[in-house]
């Protein structure tokens, strides 16, 4: 593409709403333009990644034996009130009516489209293994947009469905989705990591997220220092080696105006680790939740709405505690007095003889107290795993924190749509049965601006060559010398014929404008054609991601411009990114 005819318009001045630096850069760069909140047109740079990214996710895709179909983006409500997920879904879906006020939605996942037209043709067991996939507009209503393509309302997803006969067909398919998924983030040049992961409102047994590394990211991963043991925070589990303490009496003490766990504690003297505290939330369905966790423990909400069946949680008002008969502050597990209130306690309580917990009565604490003599409730992993402690698998390395920028998400789903949905097919034995389902995504336009976040300088974008919107940038710095200028004519002409992927600037601008847009757009090749070194039968050559620039005789440029071009993608396929 010659940059004179292009659609490309770059912006000089950082943009005030971009809190972190990808999406600065794709609104600066020109990839994409804001339409509204969360909502943004693809621009010709933009789209050309998106398609570079896209082309990577489908030859993947293919090669582990998936089909690709398009499913409608707008969904009648029948089919989610069906598979349940009406009510359940939460806010974030976007429901619609036509005009004949018959309920619609715009999809933010088809696993209800998927089951009810696979129900419609595979009735024997003969007709599977079967994965089908769709590259896709979806939306969700997020409450908070934010970060560009990171997370927007209105995204571009790659989702695949697999359909199997048992459980053991499931946990094939869902494996060849986990290398399709190894070999397509490799590809796009991507440091990244396979966690663990929470199933969310999609549902079903086991999950795993594919995290982008990246100190901006706006995931906490858990990593093992020894194994190779990685996990969502969301969903982290640790190894606590806890002190049980010596056991003691029941004994109820005055703490008048102290509320906290950090008063109470200094108060009485005693380790926050040996307290129980509070936490009281409501679900979407009006049921009210008491979580007791240890006083230096956080209450991993995650997990809390897994343990309860819950698809939102919502902290409740002081008005409210009180309406329940609970003394805020002074809440505790023994005698506990709330009013159709269910109590779980984290499973370390389980763990200490002497807790200091609320008396249930404003201004008393009891001190003492034992879970299975003075108390008992259901327990459940319900906290935040600190760093250091013991990791879950190999028992022996310490937990640490890493940030990440979720990119795709794999999920067993089981029978949990096939059931509710009566999809069914003919077993070997002419038995009526429910598919086992896999669950599939990848985010085509986070893992674009993934790439940014994970790449980039103080100048701009530095793209991985696989998924950049050009290879090569040729640059004129003098459209006035006609020697010159055939020489970057003929030249473009002459990649292109090779196949390589060019962009052209023969723009008669400064080459002050030229270079930074050069650094800015961020194409990981670049031939720099001005008056001097061509005059002295040279060319400078250079690769975005360190600017070093190196003179070529002429003739010879364009075989330099294949072996870094061929060297790139070498280190790309070797893994070599970061």
């Amino acid at each position: 593409m010659r940059y004179s005819e292009s659609f490309i318009y770059t912006l000089k001045e950082d943009q005030k709403e971009a809190a972190i630096v990808s999406h600065n850069l794709l609104l600066r760069g020109g990839f994409i333009l804001k339409l509204a909140s969360g909502i943004y047109n693809y621009l010709p740079l933009g789209l050309r990644v998106i398609k570079k990214v896209s082309d990577i996710v489908r030859e993947e895709m293919n090669k582990a034996g998936a089909q690709e179909i398009l499913m409608a983006a707008i969904q009648p409500a029948e089919l989610w009130k069906e598979s349940g997920r009406w009510n359940d879904y939460g806010k974030e879906l976007l429901r619609i009516k036509d005009r004949g006020d018959r309920d619609f939605v715009f999809g933010p996942t088809h696993e209800e489209v998927v089951t009810d037209i696979v129900r419609r043709f595979v009735k024997s067991y003969k007709q599977m293994p079967l994965n089908l996939y769709q590259i896709q507009t979806k939306f969700r209503d997020e409450l908070r947009p934010r970060f560009g393509l990171m997370r927007g309302r209105e995204f571009i997803m790659k989702d695949a469905y697999s359909f199997d006969k048992d459980e053991a067909g499931m946990d094939v398919s869902y494996e060849k989705m986990s290398v399709a998924y190894h070999n397509i983030f490799r590809r796009c040049g991507l440091a990244f990591r396979s966690v663990e992961a929470d199933t969310g409102s999609i549902g079903g047994k086991d999950s795993e997220e594919f995290m982008v590394l990246s100190q901006t990211g706006e995931d906490e991963i858990v990593v093992c220092d020894s194994c190779n043991y990685a996990s969502n925070v969301e969903r982290a589990a640790s190894i606590v080696e806890d002190e049980p303490g010596e056991e003691m009496q029941l004994k109820k003490v005055a703490t008048p105006n102290k509320q906290t766990i950090k008063d109470v504690c200094d108060f009485l003297g005693s380790d926050p680790a040996f307290s129980a505290k509070a936490l009281v939330y409501k679900n979407e369905k009006g049921e009210v939740f008491c979580f007791f966790i240890e006083g230096d423990d956080e209450l991993n909400l995650i997990k809390a709405m897994r343990a309860t069946g819950s698809v939102e949680l919502e902290m409740v008002s002081d008005d409210e505690l009180e309406k329940l008969g609970l003394a805020k502050g002074y809440i505790g597990p023994v005698d506990f007095p709330g009013k159709g209130v269910k109590v779980l306690c984290d499973e370390r309580i389980k763990n200490r003889n002497n807790l200091v917990v609320g008396a249930n009565e404003e201004g008393y604490h009891l001190t003492g107290a034992k879970f299975g003599r003075d108390f008992e409730c259901p327990t459940a992993d319900l906290r935040l795993v600190k760093e250091g402690e013991l990791c879950p698998k190999c028992k022996k390395g310490r937990l640490k924190k890493v940030r990440g920028i979720e990119v795709g998400h794999i999920f067993k789903l089981g029978q949990k749509y096939s059931k509710a949905m009566n999809a069914t097919f003919l077993d070997e034995n002419g038995k009526s049965v429910p598919y086992y389902m896999g669950c599939y995504g990848i985010g085509i336009g986070r893992t674009a601006q993934a790439a940014i976040e994970q790449n980039h300088d103080e100048y701009g974008i530095i793209w991985p060559i696989s998924i950049a919107p050009f290879e090569i940038e040729i640059v004129s710095l003098d459209t006035r010398n006609k020697e010159l200028v055939a020489f970057c004519d003929a030249l473009y002409e002459k990649a292109k014929q090779e196949g390589l992927d060019v962009l052209y600037d023969d723009r008669d601008e400064r080459a002050g404008i030229k270079l930074n847009d050069m650094d800015l757009i961020g194409i990981p090749i670049r031939v720099i054609v001005g008056k001097k070194a061509f005059e002295k039968g040279e060319v400078e050559v250079s690769l975005r991601r360190n600017r070093k620039k190196q003179t070529v005789e002429k003739d010879r440029v364009l075989q330099k411009i294949k072996e870094l071009r061929d060297m790139l993608y070498k280190e790309i396929e070797e893994g070599k990114n970061g």
